[in-house]
């Protein structure tokens, strides 16, 4: 029998990690044609509202349904604006082990919601899900994505060589691919102790406290 997430609504102080929804394709739509994500993520570019409309509509809920992970779109608490994308991927349900990615929109970064997405989604992996391992795989140029990582608590277990495809703009605009390696990082329910509070600390907001 497949195991499989639950609709799940999850709240921090400044925002609320729910399911994607069809209002969310213009807004997806535009981040996801952002420099930074067509360099370290596999999306199509440029990526435009059909795209966009069929990960919501069709590629999230069969994930969820077939029990191999979970996408959750990241809004302020305040705005309703889209500020990112959670995903869980990969799901080992015996093992009880998912690979989390994180994608936030360019308006969006340094104000520490990937972090804070991810953090929350960690905690209620490890206490509502009863899970025992997340993965995280960063490009090994991909320092951003590497200091989440080490904010939320997670381990580097080592590299995987030449491992993943990035890309860059060649001269006449278009993209290029570029091989690089992995950096393999994880988390276990007993990392994940005081890193809300550090980042509490230095984000300035509260610790995750509560799911609906």
């Amino acid at each position: 029998m497949t195991s499989t997430f639950p609709t799940i609504s999850i709240s921090t102080e400044r925002l609320v990690l729910r399911p994607l929804d069809e209002d969310d394709v213009p807004a997806l739509a535009e981040m996801m044609n952002d420099e930074q994500i067509g360099a370290w993520t596999d999306v199509p570019q440029p990526y435009g509202e059909q795209a966009a409309r069929r990960w919501i509509t069709e590629d999230a809920p069969d994930d969820r349904t077939a029990g191999r992970g979970l996408d959750l779109a990241v809004t302020e608490f305040l705005t309703q604006r889209l500020v990112g994308v959670i995903r869980l991927a990969r799901t080992d349900w015996h093992v009880r082990s998912t690979e989390l990615s994180y994608i936030v929109a360019s308006w969006a970064r340094g104000e520490g919601y990937a972090s804070e997405a991810a953090l929350a989604t960690a905690q209620w992996l490890f206490t509502d899900q009863k899970f025992e391992r997340i993965e995280l795989r960063t490009a090994a140029d991909n320092t951003a994505s590497q200091q989440v990582a080490q904010k939320i608590g997670c381990i580097s277990e080592g590299v995987l060589r030449g491992a993943c495809i990035a890309r860059a703009r060649a001269e006449d605009g278009s993209w290029t691919e570029v091989r690089t390696d992995y950096i393999v990082w994880s988390l276990l329910p007993e990392d994940i102790e005081g890193a809300a509070d550090q980042l509490a600390e230095g984000a300035g907001f509260t610790s995750y406290t509560d799911w609906n």
